[in-house]
């Protein structure tokens, strides 16, 4: 006897049906997902002037200094250390000003002067701080030398100019280069190795003050 009211199906026919079911829904998601799709990354020409040369990029907007130095225009001096801001190896100038390349956008800098490593100095012609840190040993493996004598010389510039820091005791009175100031001026800069004592001698000699 047969069941009055009961569809009956083959298993065949239930396969189809259900292909034919996920074929739909997955055509469906398809179609949402490239509508709502991330735009493509946007690129804007970026002129600044490195090292003394004007240079001229087409970058995307979301390209770090850092990676526009390194990878664009080959300055390698500059390092990727932490890639976060918290070691000072990608230290360079902009305007005369320390900056942590890895924490800015190169198109933040349109028209500005930047100074890396490579700028301060050549072999043969070293900046005072380049050739202080040799002498002085400031450096083992040399990983955060460059961030290092970046940092030293635009910190010596805001002494110069009497910024305050943290140590400072009275800040009505000139800033002064002492060890304590140095150390704490230049606490943004990490060096493995723990040359921190042949760096304060290198920076207080090229201050002008006995070590």
């Amino acid at each position: 006897m047969q069941s009055l009211g009961v569809l009956e199906i083959s298993r065949r026919d239930l396969l189809v049906a259900s292909a034919a079911t996920v074929t739909v829904a997955s055509t469906a998601s398809l179609s949402h997902s490239q509508t709502n799709a991330p735009a493509a990354p946007q690129s804007t020409k970026t002129s600044f002037t490195v090292n003394g040369e004007r240079r001229e990029l087409q970058l995307d907007n979301r390209t770090t200094l850092l990676d526009a130095l390194r990878e664009h225009l080959h300055l390698t001096g500059t390092k990727k250390g932490c890639d976060h801001g918290q070691c000072g190896a990608c230290t360079v100038l902009v305007e005369g000003r320390r900056v942590n390349a890895c924490l800015t956008l190169a198109v933040m800098h349109e028209g500005e002067s930047i100074t890396t490593i490579e700028g301060l100095g050549q072999p043969g012609n070293l900046h005072p701080m380049q050739a202080a840190f040799v002498e002085h040993d400031g450096f083992q493996c040399g990983y955060c030398t460059p961030g290092q004598i970046c940092s030293s010389v635009a910190m010596l510039e805001e002494i110069k100019a009497n910024t305050p820091s943290h140590v400072t005791g009275d800040l009505l009175a000139r800033a002064e280069v002492t060890p304590a100031e140095i150390r704490e001026r230049m606490s943004g800069n990490i060096c493995r190795c723990g040359a921190y004592s042949n760096i304060v001698d290198a920076i207080t000699e090229v201050a002008g003050r006995k070590v």
